[in-house]
């Protein structure tokens, strides 16, 4: 028989060390990593973000309640003290990479988006207004420059 060389997704491994984003409960919408693996449904997480309103207190996440993230921070021991957890953090600079994602941007953009006022939704709509008008008149222009068949 053929060697068949098998590798899996190595990102969706839930590992200690994983980022993962909490999908539901008090701290939805952060970001925390996997300190301890509990068991096959609960792992041990901790959040010390840099910045104070997006920090999750070290607790047990059910992972039906968590995303897997691609970022992995290396060599976290098990069961690291929020120290540690903190001091490996902003080495690997989570937040910024996290806020490079488009996941992110587009989930600050909706936040953005439903936080406007009725005045700021009339000036998005004339925005749009005036940008789908431009597009139209260069479309146009460009249909009367080409060759008639």
């Amino acid at each position: 028989m053929a060697d068949i060389d098998v590798k899996i997704a190595q990102w969706k491994l839930v590992e200690v060390g994983r980022v993962v984003l909490i999908r539901r409960g008090p701290y939805t919408g952060k970001l925390a990593v996997i300190v301890e693996i509990i068991d096959h449904k609960r792992v041990l997480v901790d959040g010390p973000s840099t910045e104070e309103n997006k920090t999750v207190p070290r607790h047990v996440l059910p992972l039906a309640h968590a995303t897997l993230t691609h970022f992995v921070i290396p060599k976290l021991p098990r069961a690291a003290g929020t120290g540690p957890v903190k001091k490996l953090w902003e080495q690997n600079e989570i937040d910024g990479k996290w806020a490079k994602t488009s996941f992110a941007q587009k989930t600050e953009s909706t936040t953005r988006r439903k936080n406007l006022n009725d005045f700021e939704r009339f000036k998005v709509l004339r925005l749009k207004k005036q940008a789908r008008f431009e597009v139209q008149k260069t479309h146009a222009k460009i249909r009367a420059a080409a060759p008639k068949a």
